[in-house]
């Protein structure tokens, strides 16, 4: 369906593989100018075919890939796409965020998203360049790893004159075809990890998709756009976080942070600091290990780190790997975190909750309810234990069903570390609540990024408060939002660290800096303000150039209101596909060991006090006391009939 939109090729493509019939799925625009597209087009898409009784294993579920309007537009940080699905992990809906060169190539081919549904006899692969949609065998590259699939598919897109064709790739590894509850999909060396996409392309037996296409994104306003967008590279290089840290030590540069505001998880989310975390550090990383540095395509951040694995050069671990594979199971061998970082990614397994799946069984284990063999420390046996899990051998045929069904086997429910089923991320939330509360409403589960990540206010940015409750729901729902349209619009939430003006980064202990680290504790009512009246935000900030990055692409108005009210719609959009899957209040749920037990004894604040965040986050929202919007936000929102 043509659009008059720049940003958007105008065009949705769906692939039935039970029939083989493709065809375009209608979009109109002003569908666009609500749900933008990523995630947010995603859930609707979702939302319109999915009644609460699907499964996520079946013909009626749907994966969607989704670009966004600033995929391929040129601005910074901007070739991200999103995979959305109803998750075999979580039982809701999940959205699962990757860099790499698919989502270009998908709009180089012409289309904004690839809607994939049915179940094919046989496995297969699907090529798409330009108009076309070709349907292969995959009998040869069914049970390759992820490195190997991809360079088979590059021989076999190999052209006339020996070249291979340029294309963006999206496969599974042996995880996802043997239905890993967690295993993910994989675009080069990027990972769209989160939910278990991987499993439902599985269940498919689709192994991969490649994609390419000689077409140009249109852009409203070209001239507007590129000075904008030079402006905004200089202004990402030159912010101490973007231009900085995350190019000088990438996320792995948090470990020390993290380890000073007592948030390193460690031995399975029982303390906030690891001994032995310099070990593990992104400073060690850099300094012994790494060899150059990658970004994805547009990127100035470059923030992905390049090491040596069994003498290939291989992408590095990340912060979530580090920490969850370091600590997390009290190990202090970072070569043998960067080695099981690729072993796993070849698998095509979620390092996320692998990890924190291993390290619940190493606790169930010494407290004597599992007898399985795991024990802290003791890791000779993982790159064994990852294969038994991508393929379903012995016990990694349990480990392959996650914290929370191994907790209803075994007990241990007050240490599964897990919201909504989906294992939490490597922050340790008891002196960080705000994140806390993040965790648990995150709409795809226990995730930093979904859950508003405030955790950048409460240490890593900024100092404030750790463990006040002031505030914290009113901001936890702004930046969900914020960061909501950020990957509607295609670009990697790493940008959005630049929104802290650069004197509160470059001078933490200014007198300015600690100010303001005291007064955010009482910004709950002017934050609130914004979040419930977003249209008196009828202006640009100097310090976020996404708005009118938006602007000269598409052509459509955003003010920053208005870019909060469009996160604020896809958020609740997706809480409203989920409350037809069972979400409500009670399954914002932390652990007990989060919320009833104290990290510190000796301080009676250091625990998440949910119930009581909750309750200030749904009032501020506008839901129910059951957590779930209601009709009259929808109705403001233009959510449904």
């Amino acid at each position: 369906m043509a659009t008059e939109y720049g940003g958007y090729m105008g065009k949705v493509l769906k692939v039935n593989l039970t029939t083989r019939e493709v065809s375009e799925y209608p979009f109109s625009d002003e569908e666009r100018r609500l749900f933008i597209g990523g995630k947010t087009m995603a859930a609707k898409i979702l939302g319109d075919h999915l009644t609460g009784k699907e499964k996520a294993f079946s013909e009626e579920n749907l994966l969607v890939v989704t670009t966004g309007p600033l995929t391929g537009s040129g601005a910074p940080s901007s070739s991200r796409f999103n995979i959305s699905t109803l998750s075999p992990q979580t039982g809701y809906i999940t959205s699962s965020n990757c860099g790499g060169h698919f989502g270009y190539y998908l709009k180089k081919a012409g289309m904004d998203a690839l809607i994939l549904t049915g179940r094919s006899e046989k496995p297969i692969w699907i090529e798409i360049n330009n108009d076309k949609v070709i349907f292969h065998d995959a009998d040869d590259i069914w049970g390759m790893k992820t490195g190997a699939t991809q360079e088979a598919l590059d021989d076999k897109l190999r052209m006339k004159n020996g070249r291979v064709r340029k294309n963006g790739k999206i496969c599974i590894g042996p995880a996802g075809e043997n239905l890993v509850l967690y295993s993910c999909i994989v675009s080069n060396e990027r990972v769209s990890g989160r939910g278990g996409t991987g499993a439902v392309m599985g269940w498919m037996r689709l192994k991969a998709v490649c994609a390419s296409g000689n077409k140009e994104v249109p852009v409203y306003d070209k001239e507007k756009m590129v000075r904008h967008t030079q402006k905004w590279f200089r202004y990402l290089r030159k912010h101490p976080l973007t231009g900085s840290q995350l190019p000088k030590l990438g996320t792995a540069g948090l470990v020390s942070a993290m380890q000073m505001k007592h948030i390193l998880s460690t031995k399975n989310y029982t303390y906030g600091q690891y001994d032995e975390f310099e070990k593990v550090s992104g400073e060690e990383l850099a300094e012994k290990y790494n060899i150059v540095n990658k970004g994805c395509l547009t990127c100035p951040i470059r923030c992905a780190r390049t090491v040596e694995v069994d003498g290939q050069q291989v992408k590095g671990p990340e912060l979530e790997t580090l920490v969850l594979l370091g600590g997390g199971i009290l190990n202090d061998n970072l070569e043998s975190i960067m080695k099981w970082n690729y072993e796993m990614d070849e698998l095509g397994l979620d390092t996320i909750s692998c990890a924190n799946t291993i390290s619940y069984a190493m606790e169930a284990n010494e407290k004597g309810l599992w007898d399985n063999g795991l024990k802290f420390s003791e890791t000779e046996q993982l790159s064994e234990l990852f294969e038994d899990i991508a393929y379903r051998r012995g016990i990694g045929d349990e480990l392959a069903q996650g914290s929370r069904r191994l907790a209803d086997k075994y007990g241990g429910k007050e240490f599964a570390v897990h919201a909504k089923g989906m294992e939490l991320a490597a922050y340790e939330p008891r002196k960080a609540v705000g994140l806390g509360l993040g965790y648990a409403t995150s709409n795809r589960g226990g995730c930093h990024l979904n859950g508003g990540y405030l955790v950048i206010l409460e240490g890593l940015g900024l100092s404030m408060d750790q463990t006040t409750y002031h505030s914290k729901a009113d901001l936890t729902m702004l930046f969900q939002d914020l960061m909501e349209m950020i990957s509607a619009t295609g670009q990697c939430l790493f940008t959005s660290y630049a929104f802290f003006p650069t004197p509160l980064m470059n001078h933490p202990n200014a007198w300015y800096t600690k100010l303001v680290n005291k007064v955010l504790p009482y910004t709950g009512p002017a934050v609130r303000i914004i979040n419930k009246y977003p249209e008196i935000a009828c202006f640009h900030l100097p310090v976020f150039h996404h708005t009118k990055g938006f602007e000269y692409t598409t052509g459509m108005k955003m003010t920053f209101g208005q870019y909060i009210r469009c996160g604020e719609r896809g958020f609740n959009l997706e809480r409203e596909v989920n409350r037809r899957f069972g979400v409500n209040a009670n399954k914002d749920a932390l652990p007990k060991k989060l919320t009833d037990t104290l990290q510190d004894p000796n301080d009676p604040n250091s625990k998440v006090p949910l119930e009581k965040l909750k309750k200030v986050y749904y009032h501020a929202r506008g839901w129910s006391q059951d957590g779930l919007p209601t009709k009259r936000l929808l109705r403001k929102l233009k959510i449904g009939g």
